[in-house]
């Protein structure tokens, strides 16, 4: 069997969040509204958003990443071995930086479930298209920061953090797979930033070497896919970040 996306149409995943949704995930924030609300809040919204698709005739359906306040960093949390935490600083995009919160390796990393399982199951029950799902590349994890995040009690090794990273991937695309997932999305960014001059000094600056750093990434995606069911397609986005419509790398 051929694996190829539903359409040679596609978009990438994310959509802009409808003013309902901003409004209750601020309510959230404050403690206004409960959990239960801002959820009944997205379930809508993205229902909207999913016949909104539909009309204009796009075949392959996703949830506008409407549940997420980050397009990677909500996936990394939900790993094992991960946590969230408030950074020193945010990431410098041209002309801003981005908000201070990063993703933190405190234990050996792994997959055993995540929330984004439910989502996905949420958006299949409400298109008869292809449900489509997007989650970072491997690389979302070390391609920002570094090794500074990493526990070294956990990993004095980098090589077995890389090895440990790839196979929780496997195990969280395998998982989507048996959620029914049949078109999944990877959206690759660090090694796009790989062609950026200054990004690649500044990874020699810290003790990376780019090219190393391109075949340890390429090696964790094949991992990443290695068990994939025949009949799943996964396809990869490649781009230099994207914060308000401004760029991280040239």
């Amino acid at each position: 069997m051929q694996r190829t996306p539903p359409s040679r149409a596609d978009h990438v995943g994310s959509l802009l969040r409808p003013a309902a949704l901003k409004e209750a995930r601020a309510r959230r924030a404050k403690g206004e509204i409960s959990v239960a609300d801002l959820t009944a809040v997205e379930d809508r919204e993205i229902e909207r958003v999913v016949r909104k698709q539909e009309e204009i005739g796009v075949q392959s359906i996703t949830d506008g990443e409407f549940r997420r306040s980050w397009w990677h960093l909500d996936f990394l949390w939900g790993l094992d071995g991960v946590e969230r935490y408030a950074m020193d600083q945010g990431i410098a995009f041209a002309g801003m930086q981005t908000r201070a919160e990063g993703a933190r390796v405190v234990g050996k990393l792994g997959f055993s479930g995540h929330p984004m399982l439910a989502h996905f199951r949420f958006l299949k029950t409400r298109t008869s298209r292809t449900p489509k799902m997007t989650i970072p590349a491997p690389s979302a994890l070390y391609g920002r920061v570094g090794r500074a995040p990493i526990s070294t009690t956990a990993y004095p090794n980098l090589d077995q953090f890389f090895a440990d990273l790839g196979a929780a991937y496997g195990k969280a695309v395998r998982a989507f797979a048996d959620a029914g997932c049949r078109y999944l999305q990877l959206d690759e960014v660090f090694i796009a930033m790989l062609c950026d001059p200054a990004y690649r000094a500044t990874q020699q600056g810290r003790g990376d070497d780019p090219q190393r750093l391109a075949e340890i990434y390429a090696d964790m995606i094949n991992t990443a896919m290695s068990e994939i069911p025949i009949d799943m397609t996964i396809t990869m986005h490649l781009c230099r970040g994207n914060y308000r419509s401004t760029f991280m790398g040239l």
